[in-house]
This record gives C-alpha cells, sequence and structure tokens, in this order.
C-alpha cells in the first residue's frame, strides 16, 4: 500500500521559511514526476511546485522564485524549501505524483501570519 506522509508545516510570520518534507513509500519517488500541491479554505486545491523523473522543476507563477521542489531518492522524500513566505499561502500542503496517482495523504498545515 502506498502512502505519503507530508511534515514541516506550522506557524511562520510574513517573510519566513519553512521546509516541508513528503515521505512516500515504496518507489514512486524514482518512478513518477512528484508534485506539492496545496488547498486554501474554501478553495480548490491546486499543484504549486513540480519534479518531473528527470529533475525538472515548475512552478505556479504564484511561488515562482519564492519556493523550491526537491527530492532524495535514496531517502523516498520530496522537500518543499518555502521562503519569503505570504499570508496568502496558508493553505494545507500536500504532495503527490505529478498525475495523482494515489489517495492524498493527511497534509500539513502552513499558516502564515503575524
Amino acid at each position: 500500500q502506498v502512502y505519503l506522509v507530508e511534515s514541516g508545516g506550522g506557524l511562520v510570520q510574513p517573510g519566513g521559511s519553512l521546509r516541508l518534507s513528503c515521505a512516500a513509500s515504496g518507489g514512486i519517488v524514482s518512478v513518477y514526476g512528484m508534485g506539492w500541491y496545496r488547498q486554501a479554505p474554501g478553495k480548490q486545491r491546486e499543484l504549486v511546485a513540480s519534479i518531473s523523473r528527470a529533475g525538472s522543476t515548475n512552478y505556479a507563477d504564484s511561488v515562482k522564485g519564492r519556493f523550491i521542489i526537491s527530492r532524495d531518492i535514496a531517502k523516498k522524500t520530496v522537500y518543499l524549501q518555502m521562503s519569503s513566505l505570504k499570508p496568502e499561502d496558508t493553505a494545507v500542503y500536500y504532495c503527490n505524483t505529478d498525475g495523482v496517482n494515489y489517495d492524498w495523504g493527511q497534509g500539513t498545515q502552513v499558516t502564515v501570519s503575524s
């Protein structure tokens, strides 16, 4: 059974930084492109960053230049380094394959507030 476990969220002031981690079972981090998604209250879940099997990355315009996605295949983990955080980044963050092949994990809450 595949699992995706997100961690690293928390409360941070505007301008602050956080690093999210996603531990994935099996070999999915090496087999699939992976993505970080977020869902803010009252909004649809959106893809904010992705990394392909080849390692190329893409970002939503809203986070470009502030977020960095990376992965450690040996550790079966995907990361999201978030900097210059804004209140509008407040959301529950999830990881999944870039094709959303698996059930969602529990996510990790990120709250940006002073």
